[in-house]
């Protein structure tokens, strides 16, 4: 076997490959989370707690506790992204109830990433470090998502019209291709 720090590097390039290129339903419910999250504390909650819940059925699926056939969890997991998106369009402030979704979606799109791995072996004797290096992966593709959208309009987030010129038809644009992929996902 390899050392530790070759698989742990190995896995951390699969969890960032995972959302930057090939992610992209991915990447559009971080973009849907970067859109209310109004300060840096309230995006980093949001995906703190995503990366939890995703984690967590990862880690539960891995081990047989959980398992739920891809033909229910793709379509999920685009449903997930117009919800948010259009969560962001109906609500202006995000509250309490957004973590709760957030993580209840986290564990959706953890048993996503869980069925695209069901083919990748996981080293046995190194698990965890393995799992620990593709969710630094993940996260570190959800940040550099970030980092694109606060270059692209991050700028603009304070002004008056940021909401209604740039969010809402983002959002717009975000629910509508999530609905798109819902029924895609359910008919095929």
């Amino acid at each position: 076997r390899p050392p530790w720090y070759v698989e742990f590097w190995t896995y951390l390039q699969l969890g960032f490959k995972h959302i930057v290129p090939q992610g992209l339903d991915h990447m559009l419910f971080v973009l849907a989370l970067f859109f209310l999250g109004q300060t840096w504390r309230k995006l980093l909650a949001q995906t703190t707690v995503f990366t939890i819940a995703h984690a967590t059925t990862l880690f539960l699926s891995r081990y047989g506790v959980v398992h739920v056939p891809g033909r229910i969890v793709e379509p999920l997991i685009a449903f997930s992204i117009a919800c948010i998106a259009l969560e962001n369009i109906w609500s202006p402030r995000l509250g309490p109830a957004r973590l709760v979704l957030v993580f209840a979606f986290g564990l959706v799109h953890g048993l996503g990433f869980a069925g695209s791995l069901a083919e990748v072996k996981f080293p046995e004797n190194q698990f965890l470090l393995a799992l620990l290096g593709f969710n630094l992966g993940v996260d570190f593709g959800q940040l550099l998502v970030i980092a694109v959208a606060l270059l692209a309009v991050g700028w603009w987030r304070d002004r008056p019209w940021f909401r209604t010129r740039i969010m809402i038809p983002s959002c717009s644009a975000i629910a509508a291709t999530g609905l798109f992929w819902t029924v895609q996902r359910v008919l095929t």
